[in-house]
Formats: structure tokens, C-alpha cells, sequence
């Protein structure tokens, strides 16, 4: 018995060490938005890395699937649903602001990098990446 158990906590380990170790490294414009992306009155800036193929934008109170990695501006990985190996589903009105609004803009097979805001992202709120927050979005299908 002891050796299963042992086994199966190998095994849970092996997991987590391989899921830990895949850092996407930071686009290089993690910094700041670069001149040629869309600016929002909000201050949201996107820019489309690849063009979708539907024609149909989501609204808020849409669920919608999606593969994405999030930085801070220092390059810091902190989110991956792409490192997890698996894309996730949310409603768009429960996720932050900058979600919420870039997502609008996009269709199913886009693909489009967001930099938010700290007052459209978490807001300062206690243990959350702080600041202006960049994501590479994939939106794969509005539900």
C-alpha cells in the first residue's frame, strides 16, 4: 500500500513540475503599446496579431472560450491557459474591464494583444498582479 501511495505522489508531483516550468517569454513591446495599436477613450490599447475568421463580435453577456498568456510590463508571466494546456470559458461581464471591453472588438479566430490598464485590470487588489497588465488573447468561440 505504502508504495502506491508514493507512486500516485510522484506521480501529482511530475505534474505540477512540468506545468510550472513553461514560462511564455514576454513579447518584446510587454513594455508599453507600440504607435500602431488601437487606443481606447478607456485607455486600453489592442492590436490585432491575427486576423479572425467570424464575423460576429461577442457582447458582454456572452461566454466565450478563449486561450491566453498574461504579463506584467516587466515581463513577468503571471496567467497561462496555454502553459495549462487547456483554453478557458468564462462570461465576458465577469472577467476585468479590459477583457470585457477588448473582447467586444475581436471575432472567433482572432488572435490580439491587450494592454490594460491597472484601473480597467485588478485595481490594486490585494494579491493580483499589479499595473498596466499585457495579454495575448486567442478568442476561439462565443457560446
Amino acid at each position: 500500500m505504502l508504495r502506491r501511495c508514493t507512486l500516485i505522489t510522484l506521480l501529482a508531483l511530475s505534474i505540477v513540475v512540468i506545468g510550472c516550468g513553461r514560462d511564455i517569454p514576454a513579447p518584446p513591446d510587454v513594455g508599453a503599446p507600440p504607435p500602431d495599436s488601437l487606443k481606447t477613450t478607456s485607455g486600453l490599447s489592442i492590436k490585432t496579431l491575427k486576423e479572425g475568421t467570424g464575423t460576429r463580435h461577442p457582447r458582454a453577456t456572452d461566454r466565450v472560450t478563449v486561450h491566453y498568456t498574461g504579463w506584467t510590463t516587466d515581463g513577468e508571466m503571471f496567467d497561462s491557459s496555454v502553459t495549462r494546456g487547456e483554453p478557458a470559458t468564462f462570461a465576458l461581464n465577469q472577467v476585468i474591464d479590459g477583457w470585457t471591453e477588448g473582447l467586444q472588438r475581436m471575432v472567433e479566430g482572432e488572435v490580439a494583444r491587450l494592454w490594460i490598464p491597472e484601473d480597467l485590470a485588478y485595481r490594486g487588489e490585494s494579491g493580483q498582479p499589479a499595473g498596466m497588465l499585457v495579454f495575448d488573447v486567442e478568442l476561439i468561440r462565443i457560446e
